[in-house]
Formats: structure tokens, sequence, C-alpha cells
């Protein structure tokens, strides 16, 4: 019913930036909005680890690693979520996956799902 596709990913000297896009469509018909998205990353070997979330209120939470240095936005006319990224860190190389609670209708109908992911790598 949906599909999230991020994008946006690269490689990137450490201090430099990237943003990524996470863009929500609908597979089988139009979609009505974002309700909430959330980053997550994982490097290799480690666990899922949420970065960032925002809800359709705007409401933003962020992990402590990255507060201060990531940005998470929505523009709703594109379905679209961003991650702003600066002042990268070697420690921040992982694929960043968005997954996120989509409107369907104006019934209250959802769908929850998540993308495939970018990677971003970020050498020393």
């Amino acid at each position: 019913q949906v599909q999230l596709v991020e994008s946006g990913g690269g490689l990137v000297q450490s201090g430099g930036s990237l943003r990524l896009s996470c863009v929500a469509s609908g597979t089988t018909g139009p979609i009505f909005g974002i309700n909430e998205m959330e980053w997550y990353r994982q490097a290799p070997g480690t666990q899922r680890e949420l970065v960032a979330e925002i809800t359709n209120d705007g409401g933003t939470k962020y992990a402590d690693s990255v507060k201060g240095r990531f940005t998470v936005s929505v523009d709703n006319a594109r379905n679209t979520v961003y991650l702003q990224m600066n002042n990268l860190k070697p420690e921040d190389t992982a694929v960043y996956s968005c997954t996120g609670v989509i409107r369907l209708d104006d019934m209250g109908s959802t769908w929850w799902g998540g993308g495939q992911g970018t990677q971003v790598t970020v050498s020393s």
C-alpha cells in the first residue's frame, strides 16, 4: 500500500554534512499524509538505533549521540521527511532507514512500515 524510499546517503569526510530524504508514496492509491516518522541506523555488528523522530504536530526527538548535529523535518506537501546531518563523525557510519505511520485516508486508516535504507559512510 505504501512505499518508503530513502536517498541522500554517501561517503563524506569527518565534519561534513549530508541530507537524507525519505519519500512516502502510495502503491495502490494516494496517501493522506505522514503521522510520524522515525530514522534508524544500524552499523555492522551493532543493534539498530533510533536516531530521530518527528510527529505530525511537529514534535521531534533525538538520540543523545546526535543532538545538536542532526535535524529532522517534514515537507507535508511532498510527503517527505528529511534528516539533515551536520558535523558527521566516523561513528555515524551506518545504514540509515526510515520507518513511519502513514495515513491512508481521512477515516483513520494507517499503514506502518519501513524503507530499505541508505548507506552513510564517514571517513576520518
